[in-house]
């Protein structure tokens, strides 16, 4: 898999599944900028790579994402490979949900992917080669209790990519989505302390009773879900288009 000559954009590409992703396509040869608000912690990851360039944005905010990716596509030319990774994950009964917390997770999870691949769509012309990838959930695809707002922002980025595969059918850009379940990451050990404070476990037990989310019993990897990511950025997926890829140990629909 050869990416040399190619800008890719990985957004939320500090930690966790993003910074996985990102390495990866610097691997490759990309040249590969990676978004998020902490601008310090980008720049400490991009020092393992010259291929990797931090840029500090808010996917939320539309003209930090409008200009961050306008400016990367001045520095490092059209995006050819965008990965709109960067979402938060936060639990909340429906009863206790109130609508700032709702609007907050959609504003990152969803109006962040429309925005990004709005952004990066723009700096492609008609016939040029493109390959848009949205991280999205398990729970994109079957309800998740007590994640509502959650659970519907990730099915809202599904509908996304189904929309826009659809509108951009015959062209060279392709649009899917990668599901994972519970992945081990920053987000999973946040998590697990919170279930551990509030149910008198300790983390371990909280880790296990996360890791029961996946078909197999056992907490993904970020290299599970990069592997999915290169594939379908890859030639060999040239034909994969509208796509939803589960990854969760098991069939989840």
């Amino acid at each position: 898999m050869d990416h040399a000559g190619r800008h890719a954009l990985v957004t939320g590409g500090g930690t966790g599944i993003g910074l996985s992703i990102a390495r990866a396509l610097a691997s490759a040869g990309a040249e590969v900028t990676i978004t998020g608000r902490n601008l310090a912690r980008l720049q400490r990851v991009a020092e393992e790579n010259p291929r990797l360039h931090p840029l500090q944005m808010n996917v939320d905010e539309e003209a930090s994402v409008r200009d961050g990716i306008a400016a990367a596509a001045e520095a490092r030319g059209p995006v050819a490979i965008c990965v709109a990774n960067a979402g938060i994950a936060e639990a909340a009964p429906f009863r206790q949900e109130t609508l700032a917390h709702w609007r907050q997770i959609m504003a990152t999870n969803l109006d962040g992917v429309f925005l990004t691949f709005q952004a990066a769509l723009a700096t492609l012309g008609r016939e040029d080669w493109g390959r848009m990838v949205a991280i999205s959930s398990i729970a994109g695809l079957v309800g998740l209790k007590n994640a509502i707002a959650y659970t519907a922002s990730k099915h809202g980025v599904i509908g996304l990519v189904h929309g826009l595969s659809e509108e951009y059918m015959g062209g060279r850009v392709t649009f899917n989505a990668v599901c994972p379940g519970y992945v081990e990451t920053p987000i999973v050990e946040r998590n697990a302390a919170e279930i551990a404070a509030r149910q008198g476990i300790t983390e371990e037990e909280a880790r296990a009773y996360l890791a029961r989310g996946n078909r197999h019993k056992t907490l993904l990897q970020t290299d599970e879900v990069t592997g999915a990511v290169m594939w379908l950025c890859s030639d060999a997926a040239r034909s994969v288009n509208g796509q939803s890829i589960q990854i969760a140990g098991g069939q989840v629909t």
